[in-house]
């Protein structure tokens, strides 16, 4: 129906019939826009608590009428009846009363919503270890075919283009180098501070030096370059593959021969390959520097104190172990955002999903691969 601007919003008022039963007496417009009253509002000013058995309904009042009016009446009925409490309508539109009869006429069947049941713990712990399995997978076939691609590139014989390369190393590059400023410069303060507070007790304040120069370029600077290039660049990546994906632009490339691993994973790994290490040389320094400032602030050590200490204590073997470390980061950011990207299935959310997925993946294997690479240098007394 439609409503008169002019109509007067529907209401109702509790009294008493002239039997003494409870009586309720609509009036007004009862319609969608101009909004209604809840069943339970009716109810609760009857006060069921001291209320006889029996309603009464007069609709005497009523002027227009929609949907709202019969959703509330079936509502008041279901709730009566509930409570058995007989209704007894008066002057009720025959409309009206059909719809409410129609709605009511077939009880809902038991079963009918559809819930679901959670899966037994052996039957999710199962799913998952399968789902781990095939992921698993999927990344080993993802990994083996960037090394294929990587080999055919040292060949000269990969389908992309170079100004691919240069402007995945633009972004990833030179545009990062302000939050990896930020960040390096605060790590290499929060280690000064911690190790001054400590080592002050010793009078030994001049090893601040060692302390934050082998800490960064051995682990802190390369590792928290890569965490910020896995959530600024990894989660890009993801998100343009993924994009991609949805659009079919992937597997277009398949069908006129294009491998998608050479023309759009390669030109990316190869970028973070070159970028990751530059950008962890710069935040190792970066972080000497933000420790310098807190040692020169709360010591005695000169600023010429601090160099001359921090030359001495790092060798060519821990840059060189730094770096290496910086580039398996760099594949391991590019494998991951680039996966994630082609695995993403085709709608927003997905893409999004995927972005997230590439992140904490790429995070994981970072941590992995630190602790691993470690491992290792220890052993072989690097």
């Amino acid at each position: 129906m439609v409503e008169d601007s002019k109509s007067a919003r529907g209401s109702f008022e509790v009294g008493q019939a002239e039997d003494g039963i409870s009586l309720v007496r609509f009036s007004g417009d009862w319609v969608l826009k101009a909004g209604m009253t809840s069943a339970e509002n009716i109810l609760a000013d009857l006060d069921l608590g001291t209320a006889p058995n029996r309603i009464v309904f007069d609709f005497s009042g009523v002027g227009r009428w929609d949907s709202a009016l019969v959703s509330l009446m079936v509502q008041l009925r279901r709730i009566c009846e509930g409570r058995n409490i007989e209704v007894k309508p008066r002057d009720m539109p025959e409309g009206l009363r059909r719809l409410v009869d129609l709605a009511l006429a077939v009880p809902e069947q038991a079963g009918a919503k559809r819930t679901e049941k959670p899966p037994a713990f052996l039957e999710s712990t199962g799913q998952q270890f399968l789902d781990a399995v095939r992921s698993s997978g999927e990344m080993l076939q993802f990994l083996g075919e960037a090394i294929i691609a990587l080999g055919n590139a040292a060949r000269g014989r990969a389908r992309f283009r170079s100004s691919d390369v240069l402007l995945v190393l633009q972004e990833c590059g030179p545009q990062a180098l302000p939050i990896v400023t930020l960040i390096s410069f605060l790590v290499g303060m929060i280690l000064a501070f911690v190790g001054l507070v400590q080592l002050e007790q010793f009078g030994a304040d001049i090893f601040v030096a060692n302390l934050v120069a082998v800490a960064m370029v051995r682990e802190m600077g390369g590792m928290m370059t890569a965490i910020i290039m896995a959530g600024r660049t990894g989660a890009a990546f993801a998100a343009q593959l993924g994009t991609m994906n949805v659009n079919d632009e992937i597997a277009a490339f398949r069908t006129i021969g294009i491998p998608p691993n050479e023309f759009l994973v390669l030109p990316r790994m190869l970028a973070l390959i070159f970028a990751v290490p530059l950008l962890t040389v710069y935040a190792n320094v970066v972080g000497m520097l933000g420790g310098s400032v807190v040692t020169g602030l709360l010591s005695d050590v000169s600023l010429l104190q601090y160099y001359v200490q921090t030359t001495s204590s790092v060798t060519l073997g821990d840059w060189a172990g730094g770096l290496f470390k910086a580039v398996v980061y760099g594949i391991i950011i590019a494998i991951a955002g680039c996966l994630r990207g082609m695995q993403s299935k085709k709608s927003a959310a997905a893409v999004g999903d995927a972005a997230t997925s590439a992140v904490v993946t790429a995070i994981v294997f970072i941590i992995l691969a630190e602790a691993v690479l470690t491992v290792v240098y220890t052993i072989l007394g690097v």
